[in-house]
Order: C-alpha cells, then sequence, then structure tokens
C-alpha cells in the first residue's frame, strides 16, 4: 500500500508540474493570442480597412496562434506532436492547393486596401477592363463601363496587371491632333486654334497651353494641341474643342484634308 501511495506521488510530482505548465501555457498563450487579434484589428480599423477583411484576418490570427498554443501545451505534457503537425500541415497543403485562385484573389483585394492604388469612384484601365470603381471586394473588383455595363474582374488579375488610374490627379492634359491642308498659312491656323483654347474658361493657365507643328504627314500637316484642364472637364473641353475647331476652320476657310485615292484607267489598243 505505501509502495502504491509512493508511485502515486511521484506520478503526481512528475507529471503534476507538467500539467499546470501545460495549463499556463494555454491560458497565457489565449490571452497573447486575443491581445494580438485586437491589436491588428485595431490597426486595420484605423487605416479604414474593409470589414469583411477585419473579420476574416482577426479569425484566421487567431486560430493561427491558437493552433501554434494548443500544440505546444500537448508538446509540455510529453505528447509527441510531430504527427499533428504533420496533419495540420498536410491540410494546409491541400486546402491551398484547392483554392490557390481564391487565395491570390484574396491577397490581392488585400494589398490593394492597404495601398490603395485606386478608390471608389476613380475611372481605372486595369486588369483588361476600363470603368469606374464601384465595389472593391475579397475575392473581385466591380467596374461601371461608360455605357453602364458591369465589369467584375478578379482582384489577382488586376494586381497582376498596369493600373491606369486617370482620377488619381486632379489635372490631365488633353491632347488634340488637327490636319490642315499644305496649302493653308500656318501661322493663321495657329492663332486660330490658341484663339479657341484661350476661350475656354476650362483650360488652365497653368501649366502654359502648347501649339505645336507635329508632323509633316502625307497628306496634311499635322497640329498638335496640348491643353491642361481639370480631371472633370476632360471630356467636355475634348469633344467641344472638336466641334469649335471645325466650325472655326470652315468659316475661316482653312480646310481638312481627307486621304483620297486616285484611280487611272488605262486604254489598250
Amino acid at each position: 500500500m505505501e509502495s502504491l501511495i509512493g508511485k502515486v506521488q511521484e506520478l503526481a510530482t512528475l507529471y503534476g508540474f507538467k500539467v499546470i505548465a501545460a495549463i499556463v501555457i494555454f491560458v497565457v498563450g489565449r490571452w497573447i493570442a486575443k491581445l494580438i487579434e485586437k491589436l491588428i484589428v485595431r490597426m486595420m480599423n484605423k487605416r479604414k480597412i474593409d470589414p469583411a477583411i477585419v473579420s476574416f484576418t482577426e479569425s484566421l490570427t487567431y486560430i493561427a496562434l491558437m493552433a501554434f498554443i494548443v500544440i505546444a501545451a500537448l508538446a509540455q505534457l510529453g505528447i509527441q506532436t510531430t504527427s499533428f503537425i504533420a496533419i495540420i500541415g498536410a491540410a494546409g497543403l491541400a486546402i491551398g492547393l484547392a483554392l490557390q485562385g481564391s487565395l491570390a484573389n484574396f491577397a490581392a483585394g488585400f494589398l490593394m486596401l492597404i495601398f490603395k492604388p485606386f478608390k471608389i469612384g476613380d475611372y481605372v484601365d486595369g486588369g483588361g477592363a476600363s470603368g469606374t470603381v464601384e465595389k472593391i471586394q475579397i475575392f473581385t473588383t466591380q467596374l461601371k463601363t461608360l455605357d453602364n455595363k458591369v465589369i467584375i474582374i478578379p482582384n489577382s488579375r488586376v494586381m497582376g496587371d498596369n493600373i491606369v488610374n486617370y482620377s488619381a490627379k486632379d489635372m490631365r492634359r488633353v491632347d488634340m491632333l488637327f490636319g490642315v491642308s499644305y496649302g493653308d498659312d500656318l501661322d493663321r491656323v495657329r492663332t486660330i486654334l490658341k484663339d479657341i483654347m484661350d476661350g475656354d474658361e476650362r483650360v488652365l493657365k497653368e501649366p502654359e497651353l502648347m501649339i505645336v507643328l507635329k508632323e509633316l504627314g502625307d497628306s496634311s500637316v499635322n497640329f498638335e494641341v496640348r491643353a491642361w484642364v481639370k480631371t472633370a472637364d476632360y471630356w467636355g473641353v475634348y469633344f467641344d474643342s472638336m466641334i469649335a475647331v471645325k466650325k472655326r476652320f470652315d468659316s475661316e476657310g482653312i480646310s481638312i484634308p481627307f486621304p483620297q485615292t486616285d484611280v487611272h484607267f488605262y486604254e489598250h489598243k
């Protein structure tokens, strides 16, 4: 009886400390996991990241930390955790392979929300499509085209290609090309173009308006007009200037040449 009691005391002494240490690891580790989870959520909320991303990251972080803590507690009890780690690793690999496309889209969406290459309302060209950004979601980005179509693009495709943000800056340059005949007075043409652009209040004074002779084409002398406008006025200035130049050229007798083909017939006798 005394030997049995001695063995029990010996086992209690041997494993009691391990059990206590395992409990301490679990309790303290759980507290640290909660603390890290709250810290990550606070940092993401300060950056105004999408709530769906915050919730997903919060859960993922807590689960990963708790898995590490449980393995550490089991190891303290003397339980071999190698098999557990192997099982978790294999499961993670299988899930990753099955969801690699979705995970890539999620990661790309997460990066977009952090680095913000564009925001809701911007007109962008990315992922092989152009349109106004309506939604930036976990896995996809939604654009609305100028003809009111909706395009949904995987985030990985958006971030994996060049992104052109037409709304990022307050000003844009309007480039317009006008061809006139070789017989027209070039100084007069330049004066007319400058007069039209100066008369449009939407054209900014700074940076300075540029009107240059760009090239001597096959059938026309081509002038390029480079005018700076507010981004919101870009298309209005472009379309209105095209109409104004055509009407003014017509009234001033400036000809706008167009490609022509001469066909010659030869009669063989």
